[in-house]
């Protein structure tokens, strides 16, 4: 049966196609291999679409208050923990950036100003790490008044969840103290009222003295 039906094919596909059995079933091979490269390409790029959709509907988990943190605390909120929430300092306030994880997240085009103060750097537009700092000092009016503009977008668009906590040195005070402790100690003003007139009582009666004789 199964002869019969192959005799009937290889009669019928140079009637109906005009090509020879073996050209005709080498092209239906190639038909279904581009078909299988096209579904795989395809199929994979709609899968990453709709599970990026999915992660982008997600909606974020509210901002978390954290007071008062150094700068080296700050740098584990950079994005690359993602249980952690994505936050960035300007000025010394702490803003929770997590809705722009497309910007300021790894692989973003801002993701070196994650987990920094970042203000010098926004200031002068600049991307090396030198300028990777919320040291402002020296800059000029125009750079000045571009971080302000930065400072206002991210306060009307960002919440803010705490401040950079930096230390200020003691020694400095230290110093100070020593140096008031120091004043009252030095009384040669006080001594010297004090022995005048003792002066002028030994001299006295040589004075009277001279007058009798």
């Amino acid at each position: 049966m199964a002869l019969q039906l192959w005799e009937t094919l290889k009669e019928a596909i140079p009637v109906y196609t005009g090509l020879s059995p073996a050209t005709f079933f080498t092209l239906v091979a190639l038909v279904f291999a581009v078909y299988y490269v096209l579904s795989g390409l395809f199929g994979s790029s709609a899968n990453t679409q709709s599970a990026r959709s999915f992660e982008e509907v997600q909606p974020l988990p509210p901002p978390v208050q954290l007071g008062e943190i150094t700068e080296e605390q700050l740098k584990d909120y950079d994005g690359n923990d993602p249980q952690k929430p994505l936050l960035m300092a300007i000025k010394g306030q702490i803003y929770d950036v997590s809705q722009s994880r497309m910007f300021y997240g790894p692989g973003g085009p801002y993701a070196l100003f994650a987990g920094k103060d970042a203000s010098r750097a926004l200031a002068k537009m600049s991307f090396e790490d030198k300028d990777l700092t919320g040291d402002i000092s020296g800059l000029g009016p125009f750079e000045l008044e571009a971080l302000q503009d930065w400072e206002y977008k991210f306060m009307s668009k960002y919440v803010k969840v705490g401040t950079i906590n930096k230390e200020v040195p003691v020694s400095d005070g230290g110093s100070s103290g020593e140096a008031t402790e120091t004043k009252p100690e030095a009384k040669p003003t006080e001594d010297g009222p004090s022995e005048i007139p003792e002066v002028k009582t030994e001299e006295s009666p040589s004075s009277a003295e001279a007058r009798n004789e």
